[in-house]
């Protein structure tokens, strides 16, 4: 039973570790160095940022995580019970996995469970955790979807390569930052 949990738990893992490594790692490794220039008029600050002097030049990466932290905003503004719904997800897939691990830990100290059947406990929270943040990305992709159609239409880049760039690096931070940090380890 211990095996199978294991396996049924280990797939879906493997399956977003490469899809996070894909459409989120890749695409910052390649596009996030690019230097972009902004329109600091039609640029503005994310909302939580209490920088005096912003640049117009950044990387596309940085430019890309400001547009998913502005897309955050307006959406938690347009719609705050799915963004909170969203937000509850990232809490549960920061808090779940570690605390069954350390259950995991106890039961196999105490002879309750083999040391298999503990791995596929925190395998098997990792996995649900998992597949909660991946099921509640696409909305959060719509939200940004929305804020690069805004970014669009306020022309806030000149050149509308750096323009794909955030907007494809605003994409890749979403992807890397859906799944349960304990994964994120893995993956640097």
């Amino acid at each position: 039973m211990w095996r199978i949990l294991f396996l049924f738990s280990a797939l879906p893992i493997a399956a977003a570790l490469i899809a996070r490594w894909i459409l989120g790692l890749r695409v910052l490794a390649e596009t996030g160095k690019r230097p972009c220039r902004c329109d600091l008029g039609a640029w503005m600050p994310a909302p939580d940022d209490t920088a005096v002097i912003h640049r117009a030049d950044e990387s596309a990466a940085e430019f890309g995580r400001q547009l998913r932290l502005k897309a955050l905003v307006e959406w938690r503004e347009r719609d705050p019970k799915s963004a909170n719904s969203r937000e509850n997800t990232r809490r549960f897939g920061m808090a779940v996995p570690p605390l069954s691990g350390i259950i995991a830990v106890f039961a196999v100290l105490v002879a309750k469970i083999p040391i298999i059947g503990g791995i596929s406990v925190l395998l098997a929270a990792t996995a649900l955790a998992t597949a909660l943040g991946l099921l509640s990305l696409g909305s959060e992709l719509n939200a940004i979807t929305l804020a690069a159609k805004k970014l669009r239409e306020a022309k806030s880049f000149p050149l509308r390569d750096d323009e794909d760039a955030v907007i494809r690096c605003a994409v890749a931070h979403a992807w890397k930052e859906t799944l349960p940090p304990i994964l994120g380890l893995l993956q640097r």
